[in-house]
C-alpha cells in the first residue's frame, strides 16, 4: 500500500470514528480491508481509494471504517466493574431514584453485546429485591455489523465460555445447534442502537450510569475531551461513568473526580462541589 494510500485511509477513519490509526497498527490496513476489497470486486488499494474518492455510496465508506475497528470484547469483562455496579451503584441509585423507580444506563461502544447483556443478567439476579421498577440500558456501537450480533443474542460456544458463569449459562441463554441465543428476558432490559461518539448524545436522554469501558484508549485526547465533554452533558447530576482499567479522565477532563472507594468510576464534579456546600 502506497504512503498516500495510508495517509488518505487513516484520515478517513479519523474523520468518520475519531480513531486515530498510529503508524505501529498501519499494518491491520492491509490484512483488514481484504475483505472489502473482494466485496467489492476491487482490484488493489489504489482502486479502493479511488472508489472513495469518486463514488456516493456510503456502504463502502461505512464497510471500509467498521473493518479496522476493534470489536474484541466478553462476558462479564474484567469482573471488577459488574462488582461494583451490583454492590456499590444499584444500592445508591435504587435509594436516590425511589420516587421514579426507573433507571437508565447508557453502554457507549457496547461492540456485539456481551457488555449490556451481562449488565441485564447482573440486574434480573437482583429484581426480585424491585419488582416493580424499570430498567433500561441503551447499547450502541459505531459498527453495524456489531450491532447487528448484538441485537440477534447469538454467540458461539467459544465466546461464552469468555467470562460467563455456567450458571448464568444455563439461566439466561438456551442452546440452538452450535449457537447459544440469549433469552428475551435478558434482551427485554436492553436496546441496541447505531451511534457515533462524535456526535451530540443530548437527544439520547439523561442517563445514570454510562458505560464507556475500553474505547477511550482508541482516540487521540481532543477527541476524548470531545466525548468526555459530551457525557458530562447527559449524565445525571449524581450519575456514574464506569471507564476502563486502563482508562482516566486526569488531565483530560474537568469534569470529573474519581468516586471514592471505586475503581474506574466516576461522579461529575458540580454534583461533588454541592455535596460540600451542603455539608458545611
Amino acid at each position: 500500500m502506497k504512503e498516500l494510500e495510508i495517509q488518505y485511509l487513516n484520515k478517513l477513519i479519523l474523520e468518520t470514528s475519531g480513531v486515530l490509526l498510529t503508524k505501529e497498527k498501519a499494518y491491520l490496513l492491509e490484512a483488514r480491508l481484504q475483505p472489502v476489497l473482494q466485496k467489492y470486486n476491487l482490484h488493489n488499494f489504489t482502486e479502493l481509494v479511488g472508489s472513495l474518492q469518486k463514488t456516493k455510496d456510503t456502504n463502502l465508506k461505512r464497510d471500509v471504517v467498521e473493518a479496522l475497528m476493534t470489536n474484541e470484547t466478553l462476558f462479564f469483562r474484567d469482573l471488577n466493574p459488574f462488582e461494583q455496579f451490583t454492590n456499590i451503584l444499584l444500592p445508591y441509585l435504587l435509594k436516590a431514584r425511589e420516587s421514579t423507580k426507573h433507571i437508565r444506563i447508557w453502554s457507549a461502544g457496547c461492540s456485539t453485546g456481551q457488555e449490556p447483556y451481562s449488565l441485564s443478567m447482573a440486574i434480573l439476579e437482583q429484581q426480585q429485591k424491585y419488582p416493580d421498577w424499570k430498567f433500561e440500558i441503551f447499547a450502541t456501537d459505531i459498527s453495524t455489523s456489531a450491532i447487528e450480533k448484538a441485537i440477534a443474542g447469538s454467540y458461539s460456544q467459544f465466546e461464552v465460555q469468555r467470562g460467563l458463569p455456567i450458571n448464568h449459562l444455563i439461566k439466561y441463554m438456551q442452546k440452538e445447534d452450535q449457537k447459544w441465543i440469549v433469552k428475551d428476558n435478558v434482551k427485554n432490559l436492553v436496546k441496541f442502537q447505531y451511534f457515533n461518539l462524535l456526535e451530540n448524545p443530548i437527544l439520547l436522554g439523561k442517563f445514570d450510569i454510562i458505560f464507556c469501558r475500553n474505547v477511550l484508549i482508541y482516540f487521540d485526547i481532543d477527541i476524548k475531551q470531545k466525548i468526555l465533554s459530551y457525557f458530562s452533558q447527559t449524565l445525571k447530576p449524581d450519575g456514574f461513568l464506569i471507564l476502563g482499567g486502563s482508562e482516566s479522565t486526569f488531565g483530560i477532563s474537568d469534569y470529573y473526580a474519581p468516586k471514592e472507594n471505586a475503581k474506574s468510576i466516576y461522579i461529575l464534579k458540580q454534583h461533588e462541589n454541592q455535596k460540600k456546600l451542603a455539608s458545611s
